[in-house]
């Protein structure tokens, strides 16, 4: 979707620039595919705050997202492409030839109309869902499975995309987005082709009202608070104290590697990502 600029007729106008929706095809979304969201302005159960930063926005309904792709050998018709609010990329409204209605994510260039399946009898088109196994080297993949039956967890947001190296017994060569080369078994299922919205990321959010509505609160810096307050707090001017940077529960900053050396999927990672 293209990109939407104004006239500076205000100061928070000036840079704020917003998607052109032309993809969408429906406004309103499908009614049996919802459910209630309720906000926890980042408190957890004891109403202590947990995750700073957090609270406010706009109202909004969770969609029910097929990322499982298990309706096989079924073929759908995307009835509508819609927006979604709690994700970055757009949804199709999927009609099923025995009366069953999914959401799946939208990939670039599918439109109203176009006929989807899932299973190994599926075609290798945009927008199936099929094992590993059966997709060519080299394609475009998205809506990747880790574990077999789990849906979907790798490349789901917008404009996001993987593509599969190579095959060799019981295991694919899958590059993933971070340019990392991953081990994934080839009875895992994957989608054809690359998330739609592809232009998200170039959104100026423009004034700081608009990321109120988005439920983000004023981020204070570190080094402005006091020393009861963060390890970086306090000192004179300028000065923080002398500590490194790191966050408020003193885990360092700039580099500092927080993966476990002890993680049982090192084996399958081929490539790092640095």
């Amino acid at each position: 979707m293209p990109i939407k600029s104004f006239n500076p007729r205000s100061p928070g106008i000036r840079s704020k620039t917003v998607l052109v929706f032309d993809e969408i095809t429906k406004v309103g979304p499908e009614k049996s595919l919802l459910f209630s969201k309720n906000k926890s302005g980042g408190r957890n159960s004891y109403g202590r705050i947990t995750a700073k930063y957090i609270g406010g926005g706009h109202k909004r309904l969770g969609r029910i997202v097929d990322f499982k792709r298990n309706k096989d050998g079924i073929p759908g018709k995307v009835a509508s492409v819609e927006y979604d609010p709690n994700r970055s990329a757009n949804i199709a409204l999927i009609n099923y030839l025995d009366g069953e209605k999914r959401y799946i994510i939208a990939p670039v260039g599918l439109k109203v109309g176009e006929e989807i399946m899932s299973g190994d009898r599926a075609e290798v088109k945009l927008g199936n869902s099929l094992m590993l196994k059966y997709i060519p080297v080299g394609s475009t993949i998205h809506n990747i499975e880790l574990s077999r039956g789990k849906g979907g967890q790798i490349a789901r947001s917008a404009g996001m995309s993987a593509q599969l190296l190579a095959k060799e017994d019981k295991w694919a060569h899958v590059r993933l987005p971070s340019n990392e080369v991953r081990l994934i078994e080839v009875e895992c299922r994957a989608t054809v082709g690359q998330v739609g919205n592809i232009d998200f990321e170039k959104v100026s959010i423009g004034k700081a009202g608009r990321n109120r509505w988005l439920g983000k609160r004023p981020r204070t810096r570190a080094v402005a608070m006091n020393p009861v307050d963060h390890p970086m707090g306090g000192g004179e001017g300028k000065t923080s104290g002398g500590r490194h940077p790191c966050s408020f529960n003193v885990i360092p900053s700039k580099g500092y590697k927080t993966r476990s050396k002890r993680k049982k999927s090192d084996k399958l990672i081929v490539k790092r990502r640095k």
